[in-house]
C-alpha cells in the first residue's frame, strides 16, 4: 500500500498490495495546490470588541434578547467565521458570513469571476460554551441545561480555483496539520483539534497540471481530474504544505 501513483514514485522497491480498508468512511475529500487561488485584498474590518471582557459582555446582552447564539467556523482543508444572525438560516447565515470574511468585495472585476457560494460539506465539531466566559467544551455538561452558544465547525470543500480577499487588517496563513496536532498551548483546543476531525476522511492531492500525485492510503482512486489554473495573488501572506490547514487571524 502506498500514498502516492506509480508515475510519481521514486522508490525502485515496488509497495505491497494489501486489501482495500476504507469501508464506512466518507467520500475522498480532493485538494487543489494553493497556486490555483487567487489572494487579494480588501478593506480591514476591525474587531466589534476591543477586549475579551466586551466581548463576553456582548454575548450576554445577545443571550437576553435572542437566546442562545449560534456560531460558525470553516475549515479551508481556515478556520474562518463569526456568529450568525439570531433570524436567519443556519447555512445561509454562515454563507454570508463566509463571504464577509473572504468573498471578492462586491462589484468588483474579481468578484464577477468568482462565486458567492460555499460547498460547506460536513459538520466536523460542536462546540459549547455552558456559561459567559471564555471556555467552550466539544460537549454540553450535564449541568448546563441553556447553553450560551453554540460553535460550528464546518468543512469547506474548496473548487479546483477561486478568488479569496482577506481584509487587510488580517493574515490568511496555511499551517501543516503536524504543527496543529498535540498543540493546544500555541492554537487552543478547537484549532489544535483538527487533526483528530480530519482523520476520518481520505484526501487526494492534485498538482497544478490537474494530476492526482498523493492519496491517503486505503481506497481506490479516481484520478480523472482537471484543474484551472489562475495567478496567483501578490499580496497573500501564507506558508503553504500540501496537507496543511488555513486559518485566519488579525494582522500585527
Amino acid at each position: 500500500m502506498t500514498a502516492v501513483p506509480s508515475h510519481v514514485t521514486r522508490s525502485s522497491i515496488p509497495a505491497k498490495d494489501v486489501l482495500r480498508f476504507d469501508e464506512r468512511q466518507p467520500e475522498a475529500i480532493r485538494l487543489y495546490p494553493l497556486s490555483n487561488y487567487t489572494f487579494g485584498t480588501k478593506e480591514a474590518q476591525p474587531e466589534e470588541d476591543p477586549s475579551v471582557k466586551d466581548r463576553l459582555k456582548r454575548l450576554e446582552d445577545y443571550y437576553g434578547k435572542y437566546g442562545m447564539r449560534r456560531s460558525g467556523e470553516g475549515v479551508l482543508p481556515a478556520s474562518p467565521g463569526d456568529w450568525l444572525d439570531y433570524n436567519v438560516d443556519e447555512i445561509q447565515g454562515f454563507t454570508e458570513r463566509m463571504n464577509e470574511r473572504l468573498a471578492a468585495p462586491p462589484g468588483t472585476s474579481l468578484a464577477s469571476t468568482s462565486p458567492q457560494t460555499w460547498n460547506v460539506h460536513s459538520t466536523l465539531a460542536n462546540w459549547w460554551r455552558p456559561n459567559f466566559d471564555q471556555f467552550m467544551y466539544p460537549f454540553l455538561p450535564p449541568h448546563a441545561t441553556r447553553p450560551k452558544e453554540c460553535k460550528k465547525l464546518y468543512l469547506l470543500q474548496l473548487p479546483e480555483s477561486r478568488v479569496l480577499s482577506v481584509p487587510k487588517n488580517m493574515k490568511l496563513l496555511a499551517v501543516p496539520l503536524f504543527e496543529l496536532y498535540d498543540n493546544s498551548p500555541r492554537y487552543g483546543p478547537q484549532i489544535s483539534a483538527l487533526p483528530h476531525y480530519l482523520s476520518r476522511f481520505r484526501w487526494e492531492f492534485v498538482d497544478e497540471e490537474g494530476k492526482v500525485v498523493a492519496w491517503t492510503p486505503g481506497g481506490a482512486v479516481d484520478e480523472r481530474v482537471k484543474t484551472k489554473i489562475l495567478a496567483g495573488g501578490e499580496h497573500a501572506s501564507n506558508e503553504s504544505n500540501g496537507n496543511g490547514e488555513v486559518y485566519m487571524e488579525d494582522a500585527k
